[in-house]
């Protein structure tokens, strides 16, 4: 996820250049266009006269009810527990999801790896050289209380947002200067001209839309259970803190009937339900209250679907292919505690995990051990680096470790046995070089204090996971414990980066763009509640980061990323766990799907529909 961030539904019609002409803008433009979308490289699937996206069901019927737990979230959402709407800055904890109730300028097409097309903003055009883009506004778009949503709206939101919003929010747009209405249907982004080609789309396809005449009224900064005024397809219904939430079709919703929309947002309410105990919210499924189940429990998975609505069709199992990069998941240590800010010595904790003998014994074989922080995508490197790569790193060669230059590290394969003796030997003697003595049974750090450390989670199901590896530990002198905490606690604690090691999974898109900085970059690595756990501050890493976030080609973004990837792996700054290329999912037969979904995104809330016939026949049309 990164965490996992969500953009997706909608589209664009051409618009006419004719209303700019007439417009004196504050500064000289040199406009092109109008655009019905953008892409960052490479040529739009969809013409401007498009009727739907290709993996949505144009037809699908309105209606029903889905009730699940997200499987993803963004910036304060906690997928536990909730205690404030407002979704958009750091404080509180927010129900995923609330990004439904919020328009944006333009929306992902999601069979393209970084395409974008139109929904508030009808068409787009680019001056000043790249450094202005201007969005003309549908004059149809309003706010669900009826009222117009103007171009006032759209630059009060982003000037906003850049001000107050969450860190992850403001680091990516640090380019982005200001943004200003020139008409009532027409606004400008000023750009610092140091921009990514990347930095317009994120902002035009993921920053919502504010209603600046609510916002006068309401503070922004603040934590709310007051429902916000938005215009999306969705807007909060029945809820009851911590428990649950209802988002309710929004049936008179202002754009409809718009390409980039039809075929979304088919079921008149979407409920997440909030658990706090993995094991509790499968019990939930089994009685038919969690209605849609995307699995991740290899032992539930393997083991525990046989209860009788799976025995006689009711629930059905399926796999759907997941073909976005599956993200960097794993322990993330905390360099900015002195005990873990040497490689060797992370290195060493990382050998004392036995993937093999876990795979066997705990996950029913259904994993594959991650080793890069772009697994499952053109991005990860692999092999020896070849020369484009070689030219990236050649000038930082006596700044990165030599291992960069060889064969793409991979994490190793143990015997299997639980402990791999020849491993925890290798761990053991990393420890030591780095200035680790043994004690008795115990280990002394390099200043000399016990070394103690905690892994920090909100999942009491890890446990079983955890012990094994901190026996290994043991072995090894060193004293871990598993503490687990409550949701709110858990996000406080990683926002103020007040943990040893913490485990996270973070999905990325196909496309590296700005926000892929908060996950690494030393200007992210002390800002309260950023993306970059580890603390990761490293030179290297922000020059390459800045060559593949401005890359002028794909080819040229893969290869920085191997660089990155290279580099980011010889700092150790993680124990990297597992993935698998599909989702599991169990659902209660009562739903219709597209025949194929799209490649880069498993968007079921927003393309699934609730088909009355199966509900129906298992009893569940009620």
């Amino acid at each position: 996820m990164i965490g996992s961030f969500r953009a997706s539904r909608r589209q664009v019609l051409l618009g006419s250049a004719a209303a700019l002409a007439s417009v004196a803008l504050p500064r000289q433009l040199f406009a092109a266009g109008p655009l019905h979308g953008l892409s960052v490289f490479g040529e739009l699937k969809y013409p401007a006269a498009f009727q739907h996206f290709d993996y949505v069901n144009p037809a699908a019927p309105k209606g029903g009810k889905l009730t699940f737990r997200p499987p993803s979230w963004g910036f304060n959402q906690n997928p536990q527990t909730f205690n404030t709407f407002n979704t958009f800055v750091l404080k509180g904890d927010a129900p995923p999801r609330m990004e439904m109730c919020f328009d944006t300028l333009m929306v992902r097409a999601l069979d393209e790896p970084d395409a974008i097309y139109g929904l508030v903003a009808e068409s787009i055009e680019i001056a000043d050289g790249g450094n202005t883009y201007i969005f003309n506004l549908r004059p149809e778009a309003r706010f669900h209380d009826g009222s117009k949503l103007t171009a006032e709206d759209v630059a009060f939101s982003f000037n906003t947002l850049k001000a107050d919003g969450h860190p992850q929010i403001t680091q990516a747009i640090t380019q982005f200067k200001s943004a200003e209405a020139v008409s009532e249907t027409q606004v400008a982004i000023y750009l610092s001209g140091k921009h990514s080609k990347q930095l317009p789309m994120f902002i035009a396809s993921s920053l919502p839309v504010l209603s600046k005449r609510y916002y006068t009224a309401y503070d922004f900064k603040q934590s709310t259970l007051t429902p916000p005024l938005s215009s999306g397809p969705y807007k909060v219904g029945k809820h009851e803190v911590g428990r649950f939430v209802e988002y309710e079709r929004v049936k008179d919703y202002w754009a409809n009937d718009l390409p980039t929309v039809r075929g979304h947002n088919n079921f008149d309410v979407i409920r997440i339900e909030f658990f706090r105990d993995h094991q509790v919210a499968f019990e939930a499924f089994k009685k038919g209250n969690i209605t849609f189940q995307e699995e991740f429990s290899s032992k539930i998975w393997a083991t525990e679907y046989n209860f009788p609505a799976v025995e006689d069709g009711r629930v059905v199992r399926k796999e759907f292919p997941d073909n976005r990069p599956s993200g960097a998941q794993g322990w993330f240590f905390n360099t900015r505690r002195a005990r873990f800010s040497d490689p060797r010595i992370r290195k060493a904790i990382g050998l004392a995990l036995d993937f093999e003998w876990s795979n066997r014994s705990l996950f029913y074989g259904l994993y594959t051990r991650t080793q890069s922080y772009f697994q499952n995508s053109e991005m990860m490197a692999a092999g020896l680096p070849g020369p484009e790569e070689l030219a990236l790193l050649e000038p930082f060669r006596g700044k990165v470790p030599d291992e960069v230059f060889g064969e793409a590290i991979l994490q190793p394969v143990s015997d299997g046995s639980g402990s791999d003796r020849k491993l925890l030997r290798q761990a053991s003697q990393l420890l030591q070089e780095a200035g680790c003595k043994r004690q008795g049974s115990g280990l002394l750090d390099p200043d000399g204090k016990p070394f103690t450390m905690e892994i920090l989670s909100d999942a009491p199901s890890f446990e079983r996971i955890v012990l094994p590896f901190i026996n290994n530990l043991k072995l090894l002198g060193i004293e871990a414990a598993f503490r687990v905490v409550d949701p709110a606690q858990f996000q406080s604690r990683l926002n103020d980066f007040d943990f040893d090691i913490t485990g996270r999974r973070f999905s990325l898109t196909a496309t590296l763009d700005d926000a892929s900085r908060e996950l690494w970059v030393s200007s992210a690595a002390n800002r309260k509640g950023s993306l970059n756990l580890a603390g990761i501050s490293d030179p290297v890493v922000d020059e390459l980061v800045d060559k593949a976030v401005s890359a002028k080609s794909r080819e040229e973004m893969n290869t920085a990323a191997h660089a990155l990837d290279r580099v980011l792996r010889s700092g150790h700054y993680w124990i990297p766990q597992w993935y698998k290329p599909v989702h599991t999912v169990a659902i209660w037969d009562m739903f219709g799907y597209p025949d194929k979904p799209p490649h880069y995104d498993f968007p079921v809330e927003s393309t699934w529909w609730f088909d009355q016939a199966k509900a129906e026949k298992i009893g569940k049309a009620g």
